[in-house]
């Protein structure tokens, strides 16, 4: 069984390497790729509703692209991909069937051509190559093969170069330049969890191009424990978890220190030390609680007070919003946060040169009949990809 799977994975590997093949040639004469928008219009040019139960079930109805194997020459300037893994839970499993869970619940959002009213764009038809790469291979087997295949995947993604060019500042009409360490116009990555232990191979990737991140972090818990403290640790691979990948992030030096947040926090500790611990590991808080006395708009002031300018890397556990809202997850914790107030403090960051993103914990066999957690999960992705298709990744030249 472990020789196939080692096959498989040399298939794979080759067939990324190699590029394209001779099928790519054979679409018809006036096909189109990539339309700027999908297709929901009968001939008439009438909205139909009957679309998006048709074909497979692509975020948000977007191009599939094949990204990591026949299809890897094919440029795009921002991505969903899945990351189907859940073996680093410590209580309800399930989240592996999170990338499914969100696409489906994603399936109504261009229904109407997909205008965002309260940020006053419509983020598929922006300009941008929006497309759905499918799901990073992730073994159920081996947790350390399996951060290893999530890192190389999303890393496959990050490091290509755009399909459009950066342009000029919106507000200045200044040329915009890349803020990469390496000077490159990377595209952005939007991943459909999976457990939040999928966060620390991903920052592996933003390091490999950024460098040390900030980190936005919406989650009801700090998720910086210390093995020791948060699984016990019995071995080097168990240490290495959904509690304490941010631990390890800060030990790799992949966070950008005292410029990092978390939100929504209303998990119970150990003890005090894990506070100490939190800010250790570069980070401060905002408290699910502290909405009832500073409203949406001071949670807001707070992030952006503490990220600044930087770059940033955008992470959101669905148990930031109250189980009321959102009930399928792993962990859940009463006294979160409604969807309403979410994506509201989303919207507030706008402007905010995001990087990256994420959302994780999602585990559909929890959900109820209607599907709220996952059709949540998409409509907070979605506010996430209207502030990305509204603010260039790049930085004004000055002088």
């Amino acid at each position: 069984m472990v020789s196939l799977f080692l096959v498989a994975v040399a298939i794979f590997s080759s067939v990324v390497a190699h590029g394209h093949d001779d099928h790519n040639n054979q679409a018809p004469l006036e096909y189109v790729r990539f339309p700027f928008q999908p297709v929901y219009r009968s001939l008439t040019g009438e909205v139909t509703a009957d679309a998006i139960f048709s074909g497979i079930t692509t975020f948000a109805k977007l191009p599939w692209v094949q990204c990591l194997t026949r299809e890897s020459h094919v440029p795009f300037d921002i991505a969903f991909i899945g990351a189907p893994f859940d073996t680093g839970t410590s209580y309800r499993p399930g989240a592996r069937f999170g990338p499914a869970g969100i696409r489906a619940g994603s399936r109504r959002l261009t229904l109407y051509g997909g205008y965002n009213v309260p940020l006053q764009v419509n983020p598929f038809n922006s300009g941008l190559r929006v497309v759905d790469c499918g799901d990073i291979p992730v073994t159920p087997y081996d947790n350390q093969f399996a951060i290893q295949q999530i890192e190389e995947g999303h890393k496959a993604l990050l490091q290509r170069e755009t399909f459009s060019p950066l342009g000029n500042d919106s507000l200045t009409g200044e040329k915009l330049v890349p803020i990469s360490l390496d000077g490159g116009h990377h595209p952005r990555i939007i991943t459909l969890g999976g457990d939040h232990t999928i966060v620390l191979p991903i920052l592996r990737s933003i390091h490999s191009v950024y460098g040390p991140i900030s980190v936005i972090h919406f989650d009801s818990h700090l998720d910086t424990w210390k093995p020791s403290i948060f699984g016990g640790a019995p071995s080097a691979q168990a240490a290495i978890n959904h509690g304490t990948y941010f631990y390890w992030a800060s030990q790799e030096g992949l966070i950008k220190n005292g410029t990092s947040i978390h939100g929504a926090i209303r998990t119970t500790l150990s003890s005090l030390e894990d506070y100490v611990n939190d800010d250790a590991s570069g980070f401060q808080r905002i408290e699910a609680r502290e909405i009832d006395t500073i409203g949406t708009d001071g949670i807001v002031k707070k992030i952006r007070d503490t990220v600044g300018d930087n770059p940033v890397y955008l992470s959101i556990d669905i148990d930031s919003i109250d189980p009321a809202f959102a009930p399928a997850t792993g962990t859940p914790e009463t006294g979160g946060w409604s969807t309403r107030e979410l994506r509201t403090i989303l919207r507030g960051l706008d402007g905010l040169r995001i990087v990256s993103a994420d959302i994780v914990e999602v585990a559909p066999a929890y959900d109820t009949n209607a599907e709220l957690t996952t059709m949540a999960a998409a409509d907070v992705l979605f506010e996430v990809l209207s502030v990305m298709a509204k603010t260039p990744l790049g930085k004004a030249v000055v002088g």
